[in-house]
């Protein structure tokens, strides 16, 4: 079953439920489905055809989840590009993806033309809020409200999605994703459409990111009416779940935190959410004990997995969130749930594996590592980076870093670039990051390693204050000495107003460490 054929099914379910909300717009199955049927005939008219590469540049709207399945329909390949690289990472992207189309917010249209010079596979640009120049114009190509089924032979094997990484660590990596991918994850976790069951999902998590793409297929195949926001603002998002009464959010652990700390939350009816799944980034373990705390009646899902997997591979369930039993089942709930990322789910195995790749035993610190048919067969057009990326025996290098216990959980402690390495002493960042967050007057706090002569790397602490609170490098530092072994204590503690991070949250360690190593 391919990924368009969960919009089919849908739409033939429930045809006039609203499909997606968004600033004041609103569109049924049945409406988007002849605007994707349309704009999948002009696509083929203008000559695009299987495989061809297809971007999108623009913020979460109703016309990005058109124009995916309309692409999909074709056989096409979508490319979701964030919207918030710079204009030499975009004209990298659209290079080595080797873009034909590109789809363009109104934003964006500025920087796409000062690109297109440099971009000779780059033929045409379709504005997708109305007329420009040279552009072909969006509403046009659906004009034809046309009532006849696109269709083409698509395999689930096929790639349907070409993402790119977040390029933390360097240049992005382009990464094939298949219908597969999705649908594999999506069917063995997701009820499927019904006409009795209505449900609104709301929508942050920019659709360039794979927790974003994995949430809207799941919406769809559930039938779901998808509320779209072009970006996460706290009121907004409260607001939205008030009036729409929401019943499911993915948020980012940053998102989160600003709800739980918003001054007026109290003053917002809320009672219409059942599930908040939340991933992308390390969750610290006072915002979700926070969150369960406010929101009794909310289900949580921890949710880990990365845009090489294709969706999530581990999940720490509804269940795993509620601390209750005796004082010993209530204890270890608690501490899976401040370092945990759940268990791995049924489709995929899981290892920790040692620098010779052998499996170790349970409580035992290696690189986890994957495999699992909707796990990709290697990034695009890179047999070196590919060849990094796996094992000899196939299984998928995560890059991080972490354990798993008797029962099956898993426990992550970091990336294998962050390790801090003190005089041949191995440090985990996050480790040292969830004593220092214990403290009272500390709202988040970043750990990286610093070069030193003497021990090769220290480790420093980048700590945000919370609201007029006040302290000290030496106070900081003499609460972690009972709690922390002394080379695992930060040499340095750096007072912020905030930390860097990706558009999704994600901490981005080596702008830190490249500050305070010049320092």
């Amino acid at each position: 079953m391919n990924t368009t054929d969960f919009l089919t099914v849908a739409a033939a379910i429930c045809p006039d439920r609203d499909f997606m909300v968004f600033e004041g717009e609103r569109l049924s199955y049945m409406e988007a489905g002849t605007h994707i049927n349309s704009l999948a005939f002009a696509l083929e008219g203008l000559g695009i055809k299987k495989g061809d590469r297809v971007g999108m540049l623009s913020v979460n709207c109703p016309r990005y989840i058109e124009t995916y399945f309309a692409v999909a329909k074709t056989g096409a390949i979508l490319v979701p590009l964030n919207f918030r690289a710079t204009a030499d990472e975009l004209e990298y992207m659209l290079a080595a993806s080797e873009t034909r189309f590109l789809f363009v917010g109104e934003r964006y249209i500025d920087m796409v033309k000062a690109l297109r010079p440099n971009l000779p596979n780059l033929e045409r640009c379709i504005s997708i809020d109305g007329p420009c120049d040279d552009m072909l114009n969006y509403y046009d190509m659906i004009a034809s409200d046309s009532d006849e089924e696109f269709f083409s032979e698509i395999e689930d094997e096929e790639i349907t999605i070409l993402m790119f990484t977040s390029g933390t660590t360097g240049r992005p990596k382009a990464v094939p994703l298949t219908h597969e991918s999705f649908g594999s994850y999506i069917l063995d976790n997701v009820t499927p459409a019904d006409p009795e069951i209505e449900e609104k999902n709301i929508m942050t998590v920019p659709l360039y990111h794979v927790a974003g793409i994995q949430g809207m297929l799941a919406g769809v195949y559930g039938g779901r009416t998808l509320v779209l926001m072009r970006q996460f603002e706290v009121k907004e998002w409260l607001d939205t779940v008030q009036a729409e009464r929401i019943n499911r959010a993915m948020l980012v652990p940053t998102m989160l935190k600003k709800i739980v700390d918003f001054e007026n939350l109290s003053d917002y009816d809320l009672s219409s959410l059942d599930i908040i799944t939340y991933g992308a980034a390390a969750m610290p373990f006072s915002v979700i004990k926070k969150a369960i705390e406010l929101f009794p009646g909310v289900s949580f899902i921890n949710a880990f997995g990365q845009t090489e997997t294709g969706s999530t591979i581990t999940m720490l369930s509804p269940e795993d969130h509620q601390i209750e039993g005796t004082e010993a089942e209530k204890e270890k709930k608690l501490k899976r749930l401040a370092s945990s990322i759940g268990k791995p789910l049924p489709d995929v195995e899981i290892r920790i594996v040692n620098e010779d790749g052998d499996p170790l035993p349970p409580d035992e610190i290696g690189e986890i590592v994957a495999r699992g048919s909707r796990i990709m067969s290697g990034y695009w057009r890179d047999e070196e980076k590919t060849k990094q990326a796996f094992t000899p025996d196939g299984w998928l290098r995560t890059s991080d870093i972490g354990w798993m216990d008797e029962e099956g959980y898993l426990y992550r402690t970091g990336r294998a670039d962050d390790v801090i390495i003190r005089g041949g002493e191995n440090i985990s960042p996050i480790e040292v990051e969830e004593v220092l967050s214990s403290h009272p007057k500390i709202d988040e706090v970043a750990v990286i390693g610093v070069s030193d002569e003497e021990w090769g790397q220290v480790p420093y602490a980048v700590a945000v204050l919370k609201k007029d609170q006040v302290t000290t490098e030496a106070e900081i530092i003499e609460y972690s000495k009972d709690k922390l072994a002394s080379f695992k204590r930060p040499r340095a503690v750096v007072f912020v107003d905030e930390l860097p991070r990706t558009a999704i949250g994600k901490l981005q360690r080596k702008k830190l460490v490249e500050k305070y190593s010049k320092s």
